[in-house]
């Protein structure tokens, strides 16, 4: 059964049930914080942005359009349904339990697990761990449900990792850092969206503080490339931008004689500016950047691609979709996700994806069939994939807004599929 959002603001805290109906977006942001007793800065910083943001928000200054952004709003306010910001009458968007996997306390528990002090008995092989890792990283890639599989494994990987670097010494440590932050890598990737801010922030920073010490290019530009997308969700675009394009630079001199792995690392980092530029909506350092990619792919061997980014063609092809979508050129996305080749993609996560910023084409277009086609695609290649992706999740509670007719009633059933509505 489908609650209403009369309903809903019963239960939400502050009182919401005597909100006035005629709010705008902003004041109903403004309205609810102030009977929760919080301030705007409290607020903003929560959400990871400053009080004169928040301020222009609630004022109606500035529109709320980034659908990440306006969940971390809802939840910072103790929201379980965003039609209580959004004033729609049905429930869009569960806001916290939506977005919950069951892996996350675990996952906590081994992040701050510190107290222990092991022995060098219990130090693990770091060529065996190494592999361990390896094989999570083509398993997260590999499978439909990603978040479940590697949730179970990875509160041992964080585990055997710390305990690698407090027991080993000399070169081997250095080695068992390099290692150690690929574990965060990884978890960094499997907590996005589905994990309080605070975990968020201290995997990053871990990832980044082992890539220091194991103090390689290929190790910091990894954190790099990792680091940036926790700004970029922070809704931090220029230093997300900075840090990326400044590890670019740093590894550009050594490309020359480096490793396929290192040239792939650095073809990463200027797609991961591209994709940032084209959500600020900058045009010509958008393709700028995914132009210099491109080049990196295709001076990469026939087939290559990096192991846990997986950077190469299929990827850069995948990433010209995203890059046209941001950019609101519909017509240029659909050419490109046209002549893509998702078999050439060894992630299901990214061939998932790839349906989805199609879909986002089409519905650009107005082309609901079409976009609601492809949704159904992208839960079918990777269901966790859509489920816990804002954007994926943004694409279906748009079409369940404007659909309309005989197609409102499918495109209800995909929504309750993943979450997007309650049932």
């Amino acid at each position: 059964m489908r609650r209403t959002v009369a309903e809903e603001t019963h239960h939400t805290p502050g009182g919401a049930m005597n909100m006035p109906s005629d709010l705008t977006m902003g004041e109903r942001i403004r309205w609810l914080r102030e009977r929760r007793g919080m301030s705007r800065p409290v607020l903003a910083g929560l959400c990871g942005r400053g009080p004169d943001w928040l301020k222009k928000i609630e004022s109606g200054e500035r529109s709320l359009r980034d659908h990440r952004l306006l969940l971390r709003v809802a939840a910072n306010l103790g929201l379980t349904d965003l039609g209580v910001l959004t004033g729609t009458g049905d429930v869009l968007q569960p806001v916290s339990a939506a977005l919950h996997h069951e892996s996350i306390p675990k996952v906590w528990s081994a992040v701050k697990r510190r107290n222990h002090t092991p022995t060098a008995e219990e130090a693990p092989d770091v060529p065996s761990l190494r592999a361990r890792v390896e094989a999570a990283w083509t398993l997260w890639h590999g499978v439909r449900f990603n978040r479940t599989r590697i949730g179970a494994l990875l509160p041992d990987l964080i585990t055997d990792g710390e305990t690698a670097v407090r027991v080993l010494d000399g070169p081997a440590r250095r080695d068992a850092y390099a290692v150690l932050a690929t574990i965060y890598h990884l978890a960094q990737q499997h907590i996005a969206y589905i994990a309080p801010a605070e975990l968020v922030w201290v995997v990053a920073d871990r990832g980044m503080s082992a890539a220091q010490y194991a103090d390689t290019p290929e190790a910091l530009a990894g954190a790099a490339w990792c680091y940036g997308n926790a700004l970029r969700e922070a809704a931090d675009p220029g230093e997300a931008l900075t840090v990326v394009i400044e590890a670019a630079e740093r590894l550009r001199p050594y490309l020359d004689d480096a490793s396929d792995d290192a040239r792939g690392l650095y073809g990463a980092l200027r797609l991961h500016a591209a994709v940032t530029h084209a959500r600020q909506g900058n045009e010509g350092d958008a393709w700028a950047s995914w132009r210099r990619a491109d080049a990196v792919a295709k001076s990469l061997p026939m087939g290559c691609v990096h192991h846990w980014t997986v950077f190469g063609q299929a990827n850069v092809d995948f990433h010209a979709v995203s890059v046209s979508a941001d950019l609101r050129a519909a017509g240029t996305a659909l050419d490109y996700a046209n002549r893509a080749n998702p078999a050439a993609m060894p992630s299901v996560e990214r061939q998932s994806r790839l349906w989805t910023e199609a879909a986002r084409g089409h519905l650009q277009r107005d082309d609901r069939i079409a976009a609601l086609h492809l949704m159904r695609r992208s839960v079918e290649v990777g269901p966790e994939a859509v489920r816990y992706t804002p954007a994926s999740r943004a694409v279906i509670a748009e079409l369940w807004r404007t659909t309309h007719g005989p197609l409102h009633r499918e495109v209800a059933t995909l929504a309750e599929e993943v979450g997007v509505l309650a049932v």
